[in-house]
């Protein structure tokens, strides 16, 4: 993984070596019914997940608002969802915890996180844009619901997904093995 394209996202004493890290470049269906080409950072162990799950959304034309790496945003993960940003990679804690997010490690994957929010228990999210999608189901373009294709997709291959946690729910979030 080249260093100077995680300049904000990896920086040394994250829990995984530069070297373990992939980009990937990935062709997805825009919310514009467009083609579209974007990157992703990933751990060396789930890249071909990563490709094969995004190749079947993009064979669905299952729309993504937009892919770029977090470091577009210095590496802030609140920027990130504000703009709609599928992402990846980002050596950061898990929300509200002292411990690494998987997002750390380069196993996990935050797909379209206005559509689908990350909802404390309580019913509230940080970002007024995704207001109006914090309950499920819900029809939309580029919304995940629980048991469809999407989620599906990834639990063939092992991932769970954020929306089936108890009391808080990451409606975006997806990780291999958990958390």
């Amino acid at each position: 993984m080249p260093r100077d394209r995680v300049p904000y996202s990896w920086r040394p004493g994250c829990p995984v070596p530069l070297g373990d890290l992939r980009l990937i470049k990935l062709t997805y269906w825009g919310f514009d019914d467009k083609a579209h080409t974007g990157e992703l950072v990933v751990h060396e162990r789930v890249a071909d997940d990563v490709v094969t799950v995004f190749g079947k959304l993009y064979g669905w034309r299952w729309p993504i608002r937009r892919m770029e790496l977090v470091d577009v945003y210095k590496g802030s993960d609140f920027d990130s969802i504000e703009a709609d940003n599928t992402s990846a990679f980002n050596c950061r804690r898990a929300t509200g915890s002292s411990s690494w997010s998987k997002h750390a490690y380069g196993q996990a994957i935050d797909i379209n996180p206005r559509e689908n929010p990350y909802v404390t228990a309580s019913g509230t999210t940080a970002h007024a844009n995704a207001q109006k999608f914090k309950r499920r189901p819900l029809q939309g373009k580029g919304v995940i619901n629980p048991g469809d294709r999407v989620v599906r997709a990834f639990e063939a291959l092992g991932w769970e997904w954020g929306g089936y946690w108890s009391g808080t729910k990451d409606y975006q979030h997806f990780s291999k093995g958990g958390g």
